[in-house]
């Protein structure tokens, strides 16, 4: 798909809440399989975490292997850039295919800089905040971001348990930038955490080990998604 200067690739989902399986928990000797398996089972998104190494202790998945997802699959791929110079890494994974790129606010990079570059490559943009970081933080880009996601453990490592206090930064983060953005979390999330994320506003959910990590994968992306809908009813 061309890519559009100014354009929101996240505006096709538009009130809809979307699962995204983290590929940072696939096994990665089957990944083209579990990929094809968490889209059969109904995810929406494919969330693609990228760390140096140095913003975060990890290394994690690079711009060729991301290509390599592309042209294996046409699903929509969120880049999360766990990483301390994201307007360095962000060319390599536009080229690589990415729909979106969310990056950090306490990153060195200037966060208007990087916003302005990923609106003029037409990819989607996102911001980010580690559990120690105010919602406020997020304030002065509201108006100029499509996503904010608010991280429910620290940045780095899959498998970590829920941060419950974060809960109240969801929803401090969805009275900043009201209906229009979406609130992301990642951290954490199962059929049960995610109840208090829909509770607090969030509508994008990103989930690795408890999807990832399931004996039954397409089961653990169902009951996400039911418990998403039954939590919205309410």
């Amino acid at each position: 798909m061309k890519k559009t200067a100014g354009k929101n690739p996240w505006a096709r989902f538009a009130g809809k809440p979307l699962v995204a399986p983290s590929l940072l928990a696939a096994d990665f000797m089957h990944l083209a399989d579990q990929i094809a398996t968490v889209i059969g089972a109904g995810a929406e998104i494919l969330h693609v975490d990228v760390m140096d190494g140095h913003f975060v202790p990890n290394l994690a998945i690079s711009p060729g292997v991301t290509r390599s997802i592309r042209r294996g699959c046409g699903h929509f791929l969120d880049a999360h850039l766990m990483v301390t110079d994201p307007l360095f890494f962000a060319e390599p994974f536009i080229k690589a295919g990415v729909d979106s790129i969310t990056f950090h606010v306490e990153s060195d990079s200037d966060p208007r800089r990087m916003i302005a570059a990923l609106r003029q490559a037409g990819v989607g943009v996102g911001i980010t905040v580690k559990p120690g970081t105010s919602a406020e933080t997020v304030r002065p880009y509201a108006g100029e971001v499509d996503l904010v996601l608010v991280m429910t453990v620290e940045p780095g490592y899959g498998g970590q348990a829920f941060m419950a206090d974060q809960v109240d930064k969801i929803r401090a983060v969805r009275d900043i930038v009201g209906p229009s953005v979406r609130v992301e979390v990642d951290g954490g999330i199962d059929a049960d955490t995610v109840v208090r994320c829909v509770e607090a506003g969030a509508d994008t959910f990103v989930a690795g080990a408890s999807v990832f990590g399931a004996d039954d994968i397409p089961a653990a992306v169902k009951a996400l998604k039911r418990s998403i809908a039954s939590a919205r009813a309410r």
